[in-house]
């Protein structure tokens, strides 16, 4: 169920708007806090970052807004502790069924006057919970129940168990009482001690909330030993002036009521709440300054932890695109260094220019050889097509190779972060090699690269087709000519492949500028490799996505965890101007008195 939107504007009271502008830009700040990674103890700031988000917009934000709306007492504590039963004893009659079974699943009972109904309609308190006028077992109903037995100003909400083994009925009973102006904790003489009841006093505690105790359905004999050392609990855990009510073990009624003697203490405290304005008024001042307040304590921890997130994130997002750098860096270094000049294309190359003498002259004689290689070449078309399908074979196996060593140490990385393990373990693909697509990829851009450099030569002779050196070399001739030139750029190789490698890149060079001249072959190779640099990066940048978008489905925003930080100090200020208003109300009404 979608909730209402919040008007800021919908109070009087100037402090109050500020308030509810500061309470609506928390509230807007923590939405759009993500924690997806699952970092060491990011499942309490989750929790914590929902449970925040549910109180304002369940009491925080609606009850600053309604600050003259009846107190609202919720009635929690354990199973069997009587919570249905006492609730019917207050109200005088039945209004809800208490649990045969456990886990009990009806929904949560508001018992109110008739002249408050309109406190508690859908937009107000608790928007999640549809409205309902007749008892039900939806857990994301509320029953109104309006009774002329309820004093106006004053509304009693029976709750589920808060130690439920259902565990809806747990989230349920935790959301009714962070929504409670007052907490009448309900427990018993076999249950007082239980763990789970004093988590919730515990948080109580931590925001100042008004708490009421009763001590349900107590054996005399056992009233003064157990009230003794309840109280000295309650002490002991900051609860010390929370009042304690003792119910008495007494016959309960066919309808299911105690007597009305013995629940007679505790409901004439709340009806004398619902008369006292200014009692009634205290109450709610005391548990919602101290929601506001523990809001503003707990979203310093969840923006850390998002900032946690978002220095995660960078992290991955910085070892995937290092990995790639290396990959794009050893595939072009490759591609310069003379390492693609063996094997097939090299003997592709020497089919193409011949061997032997040819290469022993142009240690002596290259002056002389530039204007002979037209010779050399003369009728081999054939044999420049060869060099052309090995440089395409050569230049896919160098790019499949270093992809994968990309992927190899990305994945690696990843693995070395709790994050990144996860992440890796739901991407749902094994990113730890490379697409299944690459090859093909890597088939169709070599192509066009190859593609690029015919169209340079042949733009670049475009004035020279005519010529007989340009005829005698033929466009693919040069094309393969201008790629040796290319992959010998640095004649990195060594031993006696780098006499091999570099003769060779002499040929085409020679080739090159027999036709073109110095100046234009050193501008063609340039623009030979950058455009196969290029290309290169494009097919790398493809396969670095791959981490990179699992990245981006996170949605991790780096600027969120500012945002609420600042929220929050927006909302102590605001919470603290109200404070000083009011002790400046105070000591004005007080020098008049």
């Amino acid at each position: 169920m979608s909730r209402p939107p919040v008007d800021a504007t919908a109070t009087g009271d100037p402090s109050d708007t500020v308030m509810v502008t500061a309470l609506v830009r928390l509230h807007s700040a923590l939405q759009s806090i993500s924690l997806p990674l699952d970092l060491p103890g990011v499942e309490a700031h989750r929790t914590a970052r929902g449970e925040m988000i549910d109180q304002l917009e369940d009491y925080v934000i609606p009850r600053v807004m309604t600050l003259d709306a009846p107190l609202l007492a919720v009635v929690g504590g354990s199973t069997g502790a009587g919570k249905s039963t006492l609730v019917n004893s207050l109200v005088g009659h039945k209004v809800t069924q208490p649990g045969v079974l456990r886990p009990t699943t009806r929904s949560p009972v508001l018992v109110h006057h008739p002249d408050d109904g309109h406190w508690f309609q859908q937009d107000r308190l608790l928007p999640d919970l549809e409205r309902v006028a007749h008892a039900t077992n939806d857990p994301d109903a509320l029953q109104l129940v309006p009774t002329d037995a309820i004093p106006a100003g004053l509304a009693i909400l029976d709750a589920p168990d808060v130690d439920s083994v259902e565990e809806r009925n747990r989230l349920l009973a935790a959301q009714l009482l962070a929504a409670a102006d007052l907490w009448v904790f309900v427990t018993s003489a076999a249950r007082y001690a239980d763990q789970v009841p004093w988590d919730f006093l515990r948080q109580a505690a931590d925001r100042t909330a008004a708490v009421a105790i009763v001590l349900d359905r107590t054996p005399e004999e056992a009233v003064e030993t157990v009230s003794t050392h309840l109280a000295r609990m309650l002490a002991s855990r900051g609860l010390k002036d929370s009042p304690l009510f003792v119910v008495h073990e007494g016959p309960v009624t066919q309808e299911g009521l105690l007597p009305a003697d013995h629940v007679a203490e505790i409901r004439g405290w709340l009806d004398s709440l619902a008369e006292d304005s200014a009692a009634r008024q205290a109450v709610v001042t005391q548990t919602l300054d101290g929601a506001v307040r523990a809001l503003t304590h707990r979203a310093h921890p969840v923006a850390d932890a998002a900032a946690e997130q978002a220095d995660a994130v960078l992290a991955l997002r910085e070892d995937a695109e290092q990995a790639y750098a290396e990959a794009v860096a050893a595939v072009v270094a490759a591609t310069a260094d003379g390492t693609l000049l063996r094997g097939e294309v090299l003997a592709r190359w020497q089919e193409f220019v011949g061997t032997g003498e040819l290469l022993k002259s142009l240690e002596t004689k290259v002056g002389w050889l530039r204007d002979r290689l037209v010779n050399v070449v003369r009728g081999k078309p054939q044999q420049a097509d060869r060099i052309t399908v090995a440089v395409e074979s050569g230049l896919e196996l160098l790019i499949l190779e270093h992809a994968e060593a990309g992927a190899e140490r990305a994945e690696a990385s990843w693995q070395q972060l709790a994050a990144g393990r996860g992440l890796l373990a739901d991407a749902g693909q094994d990113l730890g090699r490379a697409s299944r697509d690459l090859r093909r990829k890597a088939e169709r851009s070599v192509r066009e690269w190859q593609h690029d450099v015919l169209d340079m030569v042949r733009s670049e002779g475009a004035d020279k087709r005519s010529t007989a050196r340009f005829l005698a070399f033929g466009v693919n001739g040069l094309s393969v000519a201008l790629m040796v030139v290319v992959f010998a750029h640095t004649a990195g190789v060594t031993g006696a492949e780098a006499g091999i490698a570099g003769g060779s890149a002499v040929v085409g060079q020679k080739l090159l500028e027999a036709v073109f001249g110095d100046q234009a072959v050193r501008s063609l190779a340039e623009r030979a490799r950058t455009a196969l640099a290029a290309r290169v990066e494009e097919l790398f940048a493809a396969e670095r996505a791959r981490y990179l978008d699992l990245l981006g489905t996170l949605q991790v925003d780096t600027e969120a965890p500012d945002r609420l930080r600042n929220a929050s100090r927006r909302v102590e200020d605001a919470r603290y101007a109200a404070m000083r208003a009011t002790e400046t109300a105070t000591e004005a009404g007080t020098e008049q008195s």
